[in-house]
């Protein structure tokens, strides 16, 4: 006997359906590692802190965390060349903050086996951001983003990686503001329907109006992740004894299935004057 036309149709309809989900299943399956961490330039004058001495503890802090991203700040060519030669499965790409590779870039490392990078680009935190090395708002030191278009190589998923360094001083809250809001507003100008994600050093707390600038359209992991592990505070002058946390990981597109900050050293030597943190992400259901 044949099967009726609308048995047919329910079949088709049901096999579509699991194939969605396994889909949906697949992309899930192995979570996306994404790791903020400054690095701290490489300064001669940190004594038992300079490069020379942590450089090796950095290496082995990104291996044992495993991220597939790595969004760095104060990184200079000198130390993200190092890495490369202890992480082999990473590639790294930026400019510095004046435009050539002599001074502090924005690097974003990324796992290669994983992740397909489709496009690159920056800009500065300025009234001119397509001029390298501006600086407008009165802080002293040129100030950027270096972002990323990915595609994960198994579930074929795209998604940006922005990274970022806000001014440091406490006067210089005004030009955090307006870095703040202008980074907002290139964010909001890309496809509302491909996950971001947004890492940095902001020199700002949770509480600060830029926070609530940047999380108008993007979750902070710290506060939404299923499970949070390691200090809130980020900064920690090589103390080991944080104080405030101005190193944030914030997202749309994705759920944080966990977040940690790392506090890993040697005998009391840390891997930067930062504490890393490392968010494990799933895909949204709606990303």
């Amino acid at each position: 006997m044949n099967p009726r036309p609308g048995a047919i149709l329910s079949r088709l309809f049901l096999v579509c359906f699991i194939g969605l989900c396994s889909v949906a299943a697949s992309a899930n399956a192995n979570p996306l590692r994404v790791m903020s961490f400054n690095i701290r330039l490489p300064l001669a004058q940190d004594g038992a802190n300079a490069w020379n001495h942590r450089r090796d503890i950095a290496a082995e802090t990104i291996a044992e965390e495993r991220p597939d991203i790595v969004a760095t700040q104060e990184l200079h060519k000198v130390q993200g060349d190092h890495l490369l030669t202890r992480l082999p499965g990473l590639n790294w790409f930026g400019i510095d903050r004046r435009g050539g590779d002599g001074d502090e870039h924005m690097a974003i490392f990324y796992r290669r086996a994983r992740l397909r990078l489709l496009d690159l680009g920056n800009f500065w935190l300025s009234d001119t951001p397509q001029v390298p090395g501006s600086i407008s708002w009165d802080h002293p030191y040129p100030r950027m983003v270096t972002w990323g278009l990915f595609k994960d190589k198994s579930s074929r998923r795209r998604f940006y990686v922005f990274n970022t360094h806000f001014p440091h001083r406490a006067e210089d809250g005004e030009a955090r503001r307006r870095a703040a809001e202008l980074l907002a507003a290139h964010i909001a100008a890309l496809p509302p329907d491909v996950p971001v994600i947004l890492a940095g050093d902001f020199n700002a707390t949770p509480d600060s109006a830029i926070h609530a600038v940047l999380t108008a359209s993007l979750h902070d992991l710290r506060q939404t992740a299923r499970s949070v592990a390691g200090p809130e505070e980020t900064f920690h002058a090589f103390t080991g004894n944080a104080d405030r946390r101005i190193d944030w990981i914030l997202a749309r597109g994705f759920d944080a299935l966990r977040i940690e900050t790392v506090t890993d050293n040697r005998e009391g030597r840390y891997p930067s004057d930062h504490f890393p943190v490392v968010a494990e992400l799933l895909w949204s259901e709606a990303a």
